[in-house]
């Protein structure tokens, strides 16, 4: 039997190959975490974007991340703040943000858990986690959530 299922004596951890001349590549593990199917898109509310209702697209599934056909952008001062509901109860532990190009992606965001319809009069509030963000054109980098 060729391929190198579970249960055939060694492990994969670390390189990409187990030995019987064929190479591994690991599975891409973001599509069995994303959380994109339990956003509540239609009641995604982007504050002070352009573009009416361009917020609720930007989040997609896992393989149309680097899509570039879809994006939010700032009506006037460069601040965006996405109130983002779920269907469910979750455990947030990562959250990826890809910019745009050319320099245009965002530099910092904060995080505020558990608040619902939040405003920008809110937003002076100690955040739950703040993050300085890098550009990150092919969605690599996961800043980890506490």
């Amino acid at each position: 039997m060729s391929g190198c299922g579970g249960g055939h004596g060694h492990d994969h951890s670390g390189h990409g190959s187990c030995g019987d001349g064929h190479e591994h590549t690991p599975p891409e593990l973001g599509v069995a975490y994303s959380l994109y199917t339990r956003i509540d898109v239609d009641n995604v509310e982007c504050l002070n974007e352009a573009v009416e209702g361009s917020g609720k697209t930007v989040f997609k599934p896992w393989e149309d991340r680097l899509s570039r056909e879809k994006f939010v952008e700032s009506d006037a001062d460069e601040e965006l703040l996405f109130n983002i509901p779920f269907t469910d109860n979750i455990k947030l532990k990562g959250i990826i943000v890809i910019g745009g190009e050319n320099g245009h992606h965002p530099s910092k965001m904060r995080l505020f858990k558990n608040r619902a319809h939040m405003t920008f009069d809110d937003v002076n509030m100690t955040a739950d986690q703040e993050f300085e963000l890098h550009p990150d054109p092919s969605g690599t980098l996961e800043y980890t959530t506490k």
